[in-house]
């Protein structure tokens, strides 16, 4: 049995590197583990909105991301059938641009800055095989590291920030509070030489039951994603067989009234096409004796929402604000699990069921369109929609907006 520490983060991405600075900031002894090696890639938007900005800012790291050649973005738009919703993303605490940045650039950034602390130990290459518990609390982990060496370490709390597929979760038999099942195939790539439409921005396309997301990131690439049924079989199978081809067709064929085509005649995949599908958006219990989630782990929703990032280091920044409240007595766990997901819940579930709902892949109905073409017409009313996506306001306050707008017309 190895050296004990305070808290032992089982996942060294944006959740549990995120996590692992907090702690270490507030004075906790931390030991952050990951069955990878960095810099290394996963499936990811790569996206978040000013408001995780500031969180980076915070965390002491947004000086090295803006190193990476990321390209700032400071607009959103979305084109709904012919119907454009565009303008400004809202300012949030001082912040005003966004950016999609290559997670072997962001996830490298973090773990760096976790190591760098005092108090920290980073152990990459090390894959958990096994929960130690004391009684009915979880109290450390068993598992091999990279030279195939079987070690055990101690804690007086393990965090899963080990993604959607979170072997703590699993172990832990944490309690699936929500599911539900998505209805779209996702398939992206990055392209060079892909230009802006006019400027850099967000660009979300809906037509039918089809979508393309647009999204610039470093070094002057973008990601380029194409949404289509997993009901249609025909159109998977040819994803299957040739993907880049099918992705500039139906991007090229579906949203003629757009640029998109035009701009894909001009860019070049740099990597091979990469796809998600027959995924679920779910959330779990997040807290138990000896154990907590955080980020993917937790919960996971369509990443049509572009959150996963903000969800991820906002959720270490609450959990944390947590621990550090408790300090010495982290043995009250019904208490601080309570605590905990009441915080997280209150801060996510809003735009968790719209991801469930963006995941049933409804068409824009008659009626949703005359909302719409309400909404791209009033700029108040804009700058409340587009606020959804980075916190500026909630749902409720752009309805309300809307409602103010639809009384003076009615």
């Amino acid at each position: 049995m190895e050296k004990n520490y305070d808290v032992i983060v089982t996942g060294a991405r944006c959740a549990g590197s995120a996590l692992t600075i907090y702690l270490a900031k507030a004075g906790f002894k931390v030991l952050l583990v990951d069955k990878a090696t960095f810099p290394s890639d996963t499936l990811s938007t790569n996206t978040f909105f000013n408001n995780t900005t500031a969180l980076l800012r915070d965390l002491g790291v947004l000086d090295e991301v803006l190193k990476t050649k990321v390209t700032p973005v400071k607009s959103i738009k979305f084109q709904f059938e012919d119907t454009v919703i565009e303008g400004p993303i809202p300012v949030v605490a001082g912040e005003d641009t966004a950016y999609c940045i290559r997670r072997t650039h962001l996830d490298d950034i973090l773990i760096r800055k976790a190591g760098s602390m005092e108090n920290v130990t980073v152990l990459e290459g090390f894959r958990v095989k096994e929960l130690i518990y004391d009684g009915d609390v979880v109290a450390g982990v068993k598992g091999e590291d990279s030279s195939g060496a079987l070690r055990e370490f101690r804690a007086s709390l393990i965090v899963g920030a080990d993604g959607r597929h979170s072997i703590v979760r699993k172990l832990v038999r944490s309690k699936q509070k929500i599911i539900s099942p998505s209805t779209v195939a996702i398939y992206f790539g990055y392209f060079s030489n892909f230009q802006h439409d006019g400027e850099a921005k967000f660009e979300v396309y809906k037509r039918g039951k089809n979508m393309a997301i647009l999204f610039p990131t470093n070094e002057n690439n973008y990601v380029v994603t194409a949404n289509f049924p997993l009901s249609d079989k025909g159109l998977k199978e040819k994803f299957k067989q040739n993907s880049e081809e099918s992705l500039r067709q139906l991007l090229t064929e579906h949203f003629p009234n757009t640029t998109i085509g035009a701009r894909l005649t001009t860019a070049t995949l740099i990597e091979p096409i990469r796809g998600l599908h027959q995924y679920e958006n779910y959330w779990y219990e997040g807290m138990g004796k000896g154990w907590a989630l955080i980020g993917d782990a937790i919960c996971f929703k369509d990443p049509a929402m572009a959150q996963g990032i903000h969800d991820a280091i906002r959720g270490a920044q609450l959990l944390a604000d947590i621990l550090k409240r408790y300090d010495n007595q982290l043995s009250q766990w019904d208490q601080i699990g309570e605590e905990y997901q009441q915080a997280i819940e209150a801060e996510f579930m809003v735009r968790f069921y719209m991801g469930c709902e963006l995941s049933k892949n409804e068409p824009i109905s008659e009626q949703q369109d005359a909302v719409n073409k309400l909404i791209s017409a009033h700029p108040a009313v804009i700058e409340k929609f587009l606020g959804i996506y980075n916190y500026a306001n909630e749902p409720s306050d752009f309805e309300a907006e809307l409602v103010k707008v639809m009384d003076t017309i009615s």
